[in-house]
C-alpha cells in the first residue's frame, strides 16, 4: 500500500499542474489540453494496474470524476485574492458597433468612453438584462476606478480617455443599480441576506458564471475607496456599497480590506462619514457574524485608542461619539464581546498593579541602596504610575464603564462590574495628591454611574470627603482669581494653579455635586439614616474649619437636604414591620422612587442644572479650532438618515460625484488657482497681524514662563504656534529701537491681562 500511496500522490501532483501556478491565470486553450493529457492519463492506468484504479474509486473519487464545464468556469473565474482583477480582464472590447436601446447603431472606438455607448449598455440591462452590457458596464467601471493610476496600463484592454460627464454616469449606475442587477442575477431577495445565504449558492452554476461580477464591483470600489479624498464622496460611495455587505462572505481577502478601510475613515473621519463607516461596520457584524466580530472589536478598540491619547475641548465630543460606538456594537454578541472585554480590563487591572507595585519597591529598597539606585528607582517608580495617569488609560476605564452601565442588566457582562470598580477605585487613591483631583473627579463618576446602573452600594464618599481635608483648600488664594478649569479636558493642575480661588471652587462644588449624587440614589432607602451619618459629621468638620464664607454655605445647604431627607425616610420607615435583611427592604419606597419626590432628589435636580450652565460657560468662552470636524451625527443630511431615500441618494451623489473629484483636468486647474489666491490673501492678513501684535504676543509667552505647567497636561495647538512664533520673533526684533522699561511695562500688562 505504500506504493499505492506514492503512486497516489505523484499522479495527483500532475493532474493538479493546473493549480500548481497560482501567480498567472493560464488560457482556456491549455487548461483543456491538460484536461484531455489527463483523461488518458487515467484511461492507461485503468488499462495497466485496475487494482490501483479500483482503489482510488474507493478513496479517491474526486480525482476520477470532474466535468470539463466546471474546469472552465473555474479557469475564467479564478483570481488572486491579493491583487483585484477582473477574471475577463484580458477580453478585448467590442470595437465594431454597439446598439442603441432604441435600435440605432453606434460606431465605438478602443481608446474613448462615450456617452452613447454608455446609454446603450444602461438601456439593454434595464431591458433584457444583458450579459454583454453588463460585463462592458464593469470593463468601464474598472476604468473610472483606475483612472489616473500611476502603474502601468495595458492600452489594448482599457480605455484611456473620459469626460467628466461619462464618469459620473458610470459611477452614478453603477453604485446605485448593481446590487439590484447582481441579486437578480443570482435570484437573490432584493436586500439583506446572511452568511448562509452566500453559502448555499456558492456551489450553483449560476454564482460560479457570475461570481467574477461581485469581486470585479467590490473590489474596483474598494480601490476608487483608497484613492478618494472627498468626504461626501467617500460617505456616498459607502452608503451604495452597504448593501452589497453581504457579498464580502465569499471573499476573505476582500472582507478583511474592507474592514481595514472601514476603521480607518471611522477613526479619522469627519462629517458624516464615521456614522457612516460604523453602519458598515454593524451590517457586517450583524450579517456575517463571528467571520469579523472579533476583528471588529479588536480593531475599533485600537481606534479608539489611538484618537484618545491627547485631549481638548474640540476632541471630546469625538471621543464621546467613538465610545458610543463601540458599546454599540457590543451588542452584537454579547457573549463574544465578554470576553474581549475581559481580556481587555484585565490587561488595565495588571498596569495599575505595576504601579501599586513600583512605589511600594522604592521605598523598601530606597533604605538599603545608595543615592543613584535611588533616582534610579524613582524614576521607575514615576513611569509606571504615569502609565495610569494618562488620558489613554483613562479614557479606556470610561469606555468599559460605559458598556456595563449598557448592559448591566445582561447575565454576560454584569460579572464584570465589580473588578471594573476595583481598578477605578485602585486608579483613584493611587496618587493621592492636589494636582490629580481633576482625575479622581472623573474615576467617582465612573463609579456613580456603575453603582447607579447595577444598583449596588460602592464606597464613594470616602474619596469625596478626603478631598474636602487638603491644605490648599484651607488656604487663602495666593494665586489670584485664576482662569476658570474645566475638569472634563484636564487630569491634572500645575501648582500655581492649586492656589487660585478658581481651583478651589471647582474643587468644592465638584465635591458637593458628586456627593450628592451617590446619596441620591440611596435615598429611598431604609438604611439611608446610618449611611448618611458619617458624610455629615465630615461635612460639619469641615463647615468648621474653612475661612471661607462661600464653601460654608455651599456645605450647610447640603447637610440641610441629607438632614431632610433622614427625616423623609425614617417617618417611612416608622411604618413598616419587616427587617433590614427582609427581602421588602428592596421594595421600599419604590413609587416615590419612581416619582423622584424626595429632597435629595430635588436638590440634585438642580444642582445638575446649575453644572450644565456652567459648562455651556466655560464651553463658550473657550476657542474651539475645527470644531466643525468634532459635529458626527447632528449635521447629517435627510440623504444619511434615510437610506431607503433613492432620490435623495441620486441628488447627492450626483452633486458630490460633479463637484469634488473628477477625471478632467480642467476643473481641478480652476479650483487650483482660485485656492491659491485665497492662500495668497490670507497669508498677507496674517502676516499684517502678527506685525501688529508682535511685542504683545512675545511678552505674554515670556511671562507665563514662570508657571508650573499648563492646565492641561498637553499644549494646545495654539500654545505651539505661539511659542514658534515667540522662538522666531526675537530675532527679527533686534534693530527695532525698543528699551528694557518699555518691554517691563508691557510684559506687566500682558500678565494683567492674562490673570
Amino acid at each position: 500500500m505504500g506504493t499505492k500511496n506514492k503512486a497516489s500522490k505523484k499522479l495527483s501532483k500532475k493532474s493538479s499542474g493546473v493549480e500548481e501556478n497560482t501567480d498567472e491565470v493560464m488560457p482556456k486553450s491549455s487548461t483543456k489540453q491538460n484536461v484531455m493529457s489527463h483523461v488518458e492519463q487515467l484511461k492507461r492506468l485503468q488499462e495497466k494496474d485496475p487494482e490501483f484504479y479500483q482503489f482510488l474509486q474507493e478513496h479517491d473519487k474526486e480525482l476520477l470524476e470532474f466535468d470539463d464545464k466546471d474546469i472552465d468556469d473555474d479557469a475564467e473565474t479564478e483570481m488572486d485574492g491579493d491583487e483585484i482583477e477582473e477574471a475577463d480582464e484580458g477580453d478585448e472590447f467590442d470595437t465594431e458597433q454597439l446598439v442603441h436601446a432604441d435600435g440605432k447603431e453606434v460606431k465605438a472606438s478602443t481608446s474613448v468612453i462615450t456617452s452613447a455607448m454608455l446609454d446603450s449598455w444602461c438601456g439593454s440591462i434595464h431591458e433584457n438584462r444583458s450579459s454583454g452590457a453588463i460585463r462592458s458596464l464593469m470593463r468601464a467601471f474598472r476604468t473610472a476606478c483606475h483612472y489616473g493610476d500611476d502603474a502601468g496600463e495595458d492600452a489594448k484592454s482599457k480605455w484611456s480617455t473620459m469626460s467628466s460627464s461619462v464618469f459620473n454616469k458610470i459611477m452614478l449606475f453603477v453604485l446605485k443599480e448593481m446590487d439590484g442587477i447582481l441579486r437578480g442575477l443570482l435570484k437573490l431577495p432584493t436586500s439583506g441576506g446572511q452568511k448562509q445565504m452566500i453559502k448555499d449558492i456558492s456551489n450553483t452554476k449560476r454564482w460560479k458564471s457570475n461570481n467574477h461580477l461581485v469581486k470585479s464591483y467590490l473590489g474596483n470600489a474598494l480601490h476608487v475607496l483608497n484613492q478618494m479624498t472627498d468626504t461626501e464622496m467617500i460617505s456616498f460611495t459607502l452608503r451604495r456599497l452597504r448593501f452589497s455587505s453581504v457579498f464580502l462572505a465569499a471573499f476573505p481577502v476582500l472582507l478583511r480590506k474592507y474592514m481595514k478601510v472601514l476603521l480607518h475613515f471611522w477613526g479619522t473621519g469627519g462629517g458624516a462619514l464615521p456614522v457612516v463607516s460604523f453602519l458598515f461596520l454593524r451590517d457586517l457584524c450583524m450579517q456575517l457574524g463571528s467571520d469579523c466580530i472579533d476583528e471588529c472589536i479588536r480593531g475599533m478598540y485600537k481606534a479608539y485608542l489611538l484618537n484618545c491619547q491627547f485631549m481638548s475641548a474640540t476632541k471630546l465630543q469625538h471621543i464621546q461619539f467613538l465610545g458610543n460606538c463601540f458599546v454599540e456594537l457590543l451588542r452584537a454578541d454579547l457573549p463574544n464581546a465578554y470576553q474581549h472585554a475581559f481580556v481587555f480590563i484585565r490587561q488595565l487591572a495588571m498596569i495599575l498593579r505595576e504601579a501599586h507595585s513600583g512605589g511600594t519597591k522604592t521605598k523598601k529598597s530606597s533604605q538599603k541602596t545608595n543615592q543613584s539606585s535611588k533616582e534610579a528607582h524613582n524614576t521607575k517608580a514615576k513611569e509606571s504610575f504615569l502609565k495610569v495617569y494618562q488620558w489613554k488609560y483613562i479614557h479606556c476605564l470610561e469606555l468599559w464603564t460605559a458598556a456595563i452601565c449598557a448592559y448591566s442588566s445582561e447575565p454576560d457582562f454584569r460579572p464584570l462590574a465589580y473588578p471594573l470598580t476595583q481598578i477605578i477605585s485602585g486608579a483613584a487613591r493611587l496618587v493621592p495628591t492636589a494636582r490629580y483631583f481633576p482625575l479622581r473627579l472623573r474615576c467617582i463618576k465612573m463609579l456613580n454611574r456603575i453603582a447607579a446602573s447595577t444598583n449596588s452600594f460602592v464606597p464613594v464618599s470616602t474619596l469625596l470627603l478626603d478631598m474636602l481635608e487638603i491644605k490648599e483648600l484651607h488656604r487663602p488664594p495666593t494665586g489670584g482669581v485664576g482662569k476658570a478649569i474645566d475638569f472634563r479636558t484636564v487630569l491634572r493642575v500645575s501648582k500655581l494653579t492649586l492656589k487660585t480661588r478658581a481651583f478651589q471652587e471647582a474643587c468644592v462644588l465638584s465635591v458637593v455635586e458628586e456627593l450628592a449624587e451617590h446619596l441620591a440614589h440611596w435615598s429611598y432607602s431604609v438604611a439611608f439614616f446610618e449611611l448618611s451619618f458619617v458624610p455629615v459629621v465630615r461635612l460639619r468638620n469641615f463647615c468648621k474649619s474653612t475661612n471661607v464664607e462661600r464653601f460654608r454655605r455651599e456645605t450647610r445647604q447640603i447637610i440641610r437636604e441629607i438632614e431632610a431627607n433622614s427625616e423623609y425616610t425614617n417617618k417611612k420607615r416608622t411604618t413598616v414591620s419587616f427587617l433590614p435583611n427582609d427581602p421588602a427592604a428592596a421594595s421600599f419606597l419604590e413609587d416615590d422612587k419612581n416619582a423622584g419626590v424626595s429632597p435629595l432628589s430635588k436638590y440634585v435636580a438642580m444642582l445638575r442644572q446649575r453644572a450644565q450652565q456652567r459648562n455651556d460657560s466655560l464651553k463658550e468662552s473657550s476657542v474651539l479650532v475645527g470644531q466643525n470636524s468634532a459635529v458626527f451625527g447632528t449635521k447629517i443630511t435627510e440623504s444619511d438618515d434615510d437610506d431607503d431615500d433613492d432620490d435623495g441618494k441620486d441628488s447627492k451623489g450626483d452633486a458630490v460625484f460633479s463637484s469634488s473629484w473628477l477625471p478632467a483636468g480642467n476643473t481641478k486647474a480652476e479650483q487650483s488657482t482660485e485656492e491659491k489666491q485665497k492662500k495668497k490673501k490670507r497669508r498677507k492678513e496674517l502676516q499684517d497681524e502678527t506685525a501688529f501684535d508682535e511685542d504683545i504676543v512675545e511678552d505674554f509667552i515670556l511671562s507665563s514662563d514662570g508657571e508650573d505647567g499648563s492646565v492641561s497636561d498637553t499644549p494646545s495647538d495654539e500654545e505651539v504656534s505661539i511659542k514658534q512664533k515667540s522662538s522666531v520673533e526675537p530675532s527679527k526684533k533686534k534693530g527695532k529701537s525698543h528699551g528694557k522699561k518699555n518691554r517691563k511695562r508691557k510684559r506687566s500688562k500682558a500678565v494683567a491681562s492674562a490673570v
